[in-house]
């Protein structure tokens, strides 16, 4: 017997062992299609949170301005309110000591989010400046989503004489349990962030001025 076959031997004893019907093991990795797309994660942990009140503080609000800002020595507070379809859209109305004004809208499009400031008189009236805002231009993540200015809204600021706002930028993100922030940007270096504790629910505020149901 050749030096060859002898070494054959072993593998052909293995061979003989091995049942035949026992299957191969096979790994797979994760399909990526199972996990949530960014935006209905980033929906999905805000709705987590829905019926609930949080205060908020001011992070970053330069460069300064020479005029008395509205958002300054106020309770700034976010309601997480508006939940009838959270999969679909988030109303979370944004409160800044007695000024009920402001809302904002998250709705889920084909390709991303949807950010939209509703901003209402106190008789629930819209304002001249509403209903303005951006898309995502990327998918973001399930913590942070990102809102460019879109042209509807150029236009709105441009026929309100509003021209430093036609190259805003909106962010929005979330640690679930710990904080919201809120915050919008400009190439000039304009920076606003308001971060909101969302470990510890506050009393709910009135509802904002023209909502539905009061």
């Amino acid at each position: 017997m050749t030096i060859h076959a002898l070494r054959l031997i072993p593998l052909l004893f293995l061979a003989a062992c091995t049942p035949a019907g026992d299957p191969v093991p096979v790994t797979t990795d994760p399909d990526p299609a199972a996990a949530p797309a960014p935006a209905d994660a980033f929906l999905a942990a805000i709705a987590g949170h829905c019926g609930q009140a949080y205060a908020g503080r001011i992070l970053a609000n330069r460069p300064a301005s020479t005029t008395p800002d509205p958002f300054e020595g106020k309770a700034l507070v976010m309601h997480v309110r508006g939940c009838d379809t959270p999969a679909d859209e988030i109303r979370i109305p944004f409160h800044v000591g007695d000024d009920h004004s402001r809302t904002w809208v998250l709705t889920r499009t084909a390709t991303g989010l949807r950010l939209k400031h509703d901003h209402r008189h106190e008789d629930g009236s819209p304002d001249a400046v509403t209903m303005y805002g951006g898309d995502t231009a990327a998918a973001g993540t399930a913590q942070r989503q990102e809102f460019p200015v879109d042209a509807e809204s150029v236009a709105t600021f441009e026929r309100e004489g509003l021209n430093a706002s036609v190259v805003n930028t909106w962010a929005m993100e979330i640690e679930p349990g710990q904080r919201f922030l809120y915050e919008l940007a400009r190439p000039d270096g304009r920076l606003f962030q308001v971060e909101f504790d969302l470990a510890t629910p506050v009393p709910l505020p009135p509802a904002p001025w023209g909502a539905e149901g009061g």
